[in-house]
């Protein structure tokens, strides 16, 4: 089925730049590979969302095998491995910015922004987990929302990067990292500082008392 799905896709993608995600265009894209409705409708049983997601799961696969052939991320600090996992789907995305783009206005909708949503949280989760996160606490979900954040505001930054490499995006990204980085610093340094000044306080005044 991944087959077929990727032939329609393909064949779609020069249209969705100009015509958007839907139905007619994925109809039209089948037709030039000798396909028909039927099988859009079988590959995309929920409509040209479906071919969305499946556009989005596929960049993320593509992310993780690429930085699983072409990076050493364990030779990398935490930071470059999420900048690397960053930059590499935004690169493989490079010939689809278009489709991404109209990709966004189609999550933005409000009965398709649960599903948009669940998306951002898997590339995310793919990222975190290309970068050997581990974490299973509640680290575990700030992390992914922290990189959410990150992600998203990089993502509309590469939307309309003109510069050689995309070094305007790739310069703004590793900006947010490290601000994130600082504040996270300063978070853990403040929770230090609160529980060596609990140690001071008689215990009915501690938290949770």
């Amino acid at each position: 089925m991944s087959d077929i799905r990727d032939q329609i896709l393909d064949a779609a993608l020069p249209d969705i730049v100009f015509d958007g995600w839907t139905q007619g265009v994925l109809e039209r894209a089948a037709q030039r590979t000798g396909l028909s409705a039927v099988d859009v409708k079988r590959s995309f049983p929920g409509g040209a969302v479906d071919a969305l997601d499946y556009f989005t799961e596929r960049a993320d696969r593509r992310m993780l095998e690429s930085l699983e052939r072409d990076f050493s991320m364990s030779d990398l600090k935490i930071r470059e491995r999420i900048a690397t996992a960053v930059m590499v789907r935004l690169r493989q995305n490079q010939p689809y910015r278009e489709a991404v783009r109209r990709g966004l206005a189609v999550y933005a909708l409000p009965w398709h922004a649960a599903e948009g949503l669940k998306r951002l949280y898997a590339t995310v989760d793919a990222m975190w987990h290309a970068a050997g996160d581990t974490s299973t606490d509640y680290n575990f979900y700030t992390k992914r929302l922290l990189l959410s954040k990150v992600y998203m505001t990089t993502l509309y930054v590469w939307l309309d990067d003109a510069t050689p490499d995309l070094a305007d995006t790739e310069a703004f990204l590793r900006r947010r990292i490290e601000n994130v980085m600082q504040i996270e610093k300063l978070k853990a340094k403040a929770r230090e500082g609160l529980s060596a000044f609990e140690t001071w306080l008689p215990p009915s005044l501690r938290r949770g008392a």
